[in-house]
Order: structure tokens, then sequence, then C-alpha cells
């Protein structure tokens, strides 16, 4: 996107973004409610009642950190069996595939800047879900838990797809769902469009909480309205 500045009787055209960097899950997939329903089944399993939302509070979250909250919450839990449990149900759940969320292949198909992902999945996580879908053709780079030392809600992954693309962090969009997510990037220094998922934004981190994820590209001046 560009905005058209006048000096005198010269008009330059000035570009606002080098690069858009997306997070995955919540964001571009629709997994987090298919992950949640399937957290739901996975505790019932192993014969604990959870509350939806427990299971919202790992949102946003990487394995290592939400795993460390599930045995800080539910001590007695069997874990390594609960973690296979879920991952079952977790497979169930995506196994008549994984919807996008609205306007993802719009939005993506429009943009003409460098693009990048960053996810708080794993590489093996990152490779079943663009394996089921069709969007791993619009990007660049791809920047997962593997990645990196420290995971969002530390700037580290869009930092480091920031770096992979070539280009300074200050001049890059990032869309996001979750608050770590949010937090991750704005700590990076990027704009900041959050598109809440099943958590609502509290709006510290974002410089634009949009409904959806055009609306959100076009009122933060990535496409024209």
């Amino acid at each position: 996107m560009y905005v058209r500045k006048e000096y005198g009787q010269h008009t330059e055209n000035i570009r606002m973004y080098d690069a858009v960097i997306f997070d995955l899950d919540g964001t571009l997939l629709d997994t987090e409610s298919l992950t949640q329903a399937a957290g739901i089944l996975a505790f019932s399993d192993c014969g604990v009642t959870v509350a939806p939302a427990f299971l919202h509070g790992l949102i946003g979250r990487d394995d290592v950190t939400g795993a460390g909250i599930i045995r800080a919450h539910f001590p007695e839990l069997d874990f390594t069996n609960f973690t296979q449990v879920w991952k079952r149900r977790v497979i169930e759940h995506y196994a008549t595939g994984i919807p996008l969320k609205p306007g993802t292949h719009d939005l993506l198909g429009a943009i003409t800047l460098p693009m990048a992902l960053a996810t708080s999945s794993t590489r093996a996580q990152l490779d079943y879900k663009l394996g089921v879908t069709d969007i791993a053709a619009y990007f660049r780079h791809f920047v997962t838990f593997n990645d990196v030392t420290r995971a969002k809600p530390a700037p580290d992954p869009f930092l480091l797809a920031a770096k992979l693309l070539g280009v300074d962090p200050a001049r890059c969009v990032a869309f996001e769902d979750s608050e770590a997510g949010a937090e991750s990037a704005h700590r990076a220094g990027m704009t900041v469009v959050q598109v809440p998922d099943i958590n609502p934004a509290s709006g510290r981190f974002a410089h634009l909480i949009a409904p959806d994820l055009l609306t959100g590209a076009r009122e933060i001046g990535l496409l024209p309205k």
C-alpha cells in the first residue's frame, strides 16, 4: 500500500510497509475452536471436567508453556497419557479438514508485499497444517516454536521473521488473534492488527482491533478501502 505525498508541484508515492507477518492458528486457520473441543474431550477421557475458560487461557501459548499451566492446575493428572489422548482427539477433529478464517485467500492473494508466518506451532505441527490446507505458497518464510529460544509473548518469532525477510520490524504489519501473539508482535516494534478469535482483545498491544482480516487490512492501510 502506498500513500501519496505532495511537495509543491511534485507528488511522491511513499510505501507505508515493507512486509506482512501472520500468525497461523486462530488468525488464518480456524483451528482454535477445534483444538478447544478436542481438549474438553481429552480431559473428559482422563476423568477430568474442565471449564472452557481454562482452555481459553491456553490460546496463543506454545505447547511447553501450555503444559506447565496444565500441570500446575491439575497436579494429579497423568500428563503423559493426557497429551497422547489430546493429540488423538485433535487429529480426529482435523480429519475432515481445517477451515480457513474468513477472507484468508482474498487477503493473501491481494497482498503484493513479502509475507512470512510466525507461529507457536512446532515445525511438525506446521507441516501437518500446511499439508491439509492450501496457503503455504503465499509465504517466503516460516518461523515456528522450534526456531526460537523464546516463544510468544516474547518478540523473538516476529523479529526472526522480519530478519529472514530482510526488513526492519518497524516497517512490518503483523496479524494476530491472541493476546500473547499481539504482545509478541508489539514488542517486536511492528504495527499490530488483532482479529480476535475466541478470546476478546484487550487493546493493550494492538494498533487496530478488527472484526475480520480484510477489514483490518483496509483500515490499517495495507489494502485500499
